[in-house]
């Protein structure tokens, strides 16, 4: 599934028996809040595989589509935005994800004007792999644009980077968190490993659970490796008892990029990453 496609918002089935929590929560009571949680970036970090694990869990309620709220439909209002949530029943966590949240100037204070109190999970990837990511995206789009090389360099030879490039811009990780810094204390922010949720769904999940307060409900039984993707798959989906594994978009062949082009690139970025590392505490192992 691409990142900014919606998943259909799945039901499981009614036992007719008693009515259990989970049937008279889909025969429509609940109520819709506005998120305790978001998923705020980043765009080709692994957002939609950490939104659809976590839908797994049953206290998680979802939005499968992006909202684009707090980016491009403000203007809207608190209402719209809370209308647009699944219902939850009582100890059930609302939650959505959009990516360009993450860099989008306004975003930190429109969120904290709606609560301070908003836990906020931010998915991130060796920005080189992910800017490569993000054009190879983009390229199956529109098959006529520019190299990588061409549009990642102002001057090339000169090993002159454009920062102005999105695919680019979206790696500055440390130079976005210091806005979200501002209106938010580090307590309230979780950093996701887009690498090790490949590597280690379950083990990055337990974090993430943790940090929403959640059961560790989900763990390695829900998950098996794709060898053809290369990607972990759900053996059941939410709601579903069948397998799920991300779309078809998901996995794709990058395109070759010159090694010189990628060693100029981790240069360029490794002042950034180590900024980061000491703003997060945390070492993403991104500079070897």
């Amino acid at each position: 599934m691409a990142e900014g496609a919606a998943s259909q918002e799945e039901q499981s089935p009614e036992t007719p028996d008693s009515p259990s929590p989970i049937s008279s929560f889909f025969s429509g009571s609940g109520s819709k809040q506005l998120p305790q949680a978001i998923i705020i970036g980043v765009k080709k970090g692994g957002t939609r595989a950490l939104l659809e694990f976590l839908r797994v869990h049953p206290d998680v309620r979802a939005v499968g589509a992006e909202p684009h709220f707090f980016d491009r439909s403000y203007d809207k209002g608190l209402a719209w935005y809370r209308d647009l949530m699944p219902r939850t029943l009582d100890g059930q966590i609302t939650m959505e994800k959009t990516p360009s949240y993450f860099v989008t100037r306004e975003a930190p204070a429109r969120i904290s004007a709606m609560s301070k109190d908003t836990k906020l999970l931010v998915v991130v990837r060796d920005p080189v792999t992910r800017a490569v990511s993000d054009y190879t995206q983009t390229l199956s789009k529109r098959p006529d644009i520019p190299s990588f090389e061409s549009l990642a360099f102002r001057n090339r030879s000169a090993g002159l980077v454009d920062r102005s490039w999105s695919a680019i811009q979206i790696g500055l990780y440390a130079e976005h968190l210091e806005r979200w810094l501002r209106h938010f204390p580090a307590r309230q922010m979780l950093f996701v490993s887009g690498e090790r949720l490949v590597r280690d769904p379950a083990g990055e999940l337990g974090r993430v659970q943790d940090f929403l307060g959640l059961k560790r409900i989900i763990s390695d039984k829900h998950f098996y490796f794709n060898q053809t993707k290369g990607f972990p798959c759900l053996k059941k989906a939410e709601g579903s008892g069948r397998p799920h594994c991300l779309g078809k978009t998901k996995g794709r062949p990058h395109p070759e990029i010159d090694a010189q082009v990628l060693r100029q690139l981790r240069d360029f970025y490794r002042p950034f990453n180590r900024k980061f590392y000491q703003m997060t505490g945390h070492d993403f192992g991104w500079d070897g």
